[in-house]
């Protein structure tokens, strides 16, 4: 794709092109952070206030692919909401790391409020939650123990990650994420922990080795009581 435009320059010919009666835009991702690929797109939040709800869109424009997260001045809220219950908080990271396109008085509360919610970090887990995922990352470390079947070893090796990724961060009051936001929510946490993490993994994958996954899953659940099977109930 002929890229002929830098990545500022095509978002705010996008906004003024599409957009040019919104309140405020901002462009986030990658290209933001300064870890644009070949296949990078540009993610860009606006604010409408004509608009009634807010939608998502995907096209390509001034030879980028372009992601629009379009809102009035209200519905992006319950996006916040549904990113902090679920502990990953898109939204307000896009909002946050954003460069403004365009603002009429409306970005800086908004940066405001996404700034505060990813300061505060997600809603502690219960020591009931903790119980609770202590005993499902056991039951999984166990079926990973025991497989011999390579290629259901993989899958469980993926769920494995997830679970151990989550686990550690959010006993720890931390943002989780998904995808390549696994590891850069991880190294937000503790790089030497990521790297510990990554290397349990990756010697799994490319050997089958699983004695660091399982050193891995141990030292995680370690201060919260270790693994828990016996005596484990739900609903009795």
């Amino acid at each position: 794709m002929d890229r002929g435009l830098q990545a500022t320059d095509a978002a705010i010919q996008f906004i003024e092109t599409f957009f040019p009666s919104c309140q405020g835009a901002v462009l986030a991702g990658s290209v933001v952070r300064g870890e644009a690929t070949e296949t990078s797109d540009l993610d860009i939040v606006i604010f409408d206030k004509r608009l009634k709800s807010s939608y998502r869109e995907s096209l390509v424009e001034f030879g980028w692919p372009i992601e629009i997260f379009v809102h009035n001045l209200s519905s992006y809220k319950h996006f916040f909401e549904l990113d902090y219950g679920s502990a990953k908080p898109s939204m307000q990271r896009m909002i946050a790391e954003g460069i403004v396109l365009k603002d009429e008085g409306i970005i800086q509360a908004i940066k405001m409020e996404a700034e505060e919610i990813l300061r505060k970090g997600p809603e502690s887990w219960s020591e009931e939650t903790v119980k609770l995922k202590r005993y499902f990352l056991t039951d999984l470390l166990d079926d990973f123990i025991g497989c011999d079947n390579r290629a259901e070893e993989l899958f469980i090796a993926g769920e494995l990650a997830m679970i151990v990724h989550e686990f550690v961060l959010r006993t720890n009051n931390c943002w989780i994420g998904s995808s390549k936001w696994i590891v850069r929510a991880l190294h937000q946490y503790d790089q030497n922990f990521t790297v510990k993490f990554v290397d349990a993994f990756d010697l799994y994958y490319r050997t089958g080795e699983k004695s660091m996954v399982i050193q891995l899953c141990d030292d995680v659940l370690a201060p919260h009581g270790g693994r828990l099977f016996d005596g484990f109930s739900l609903g009795k």
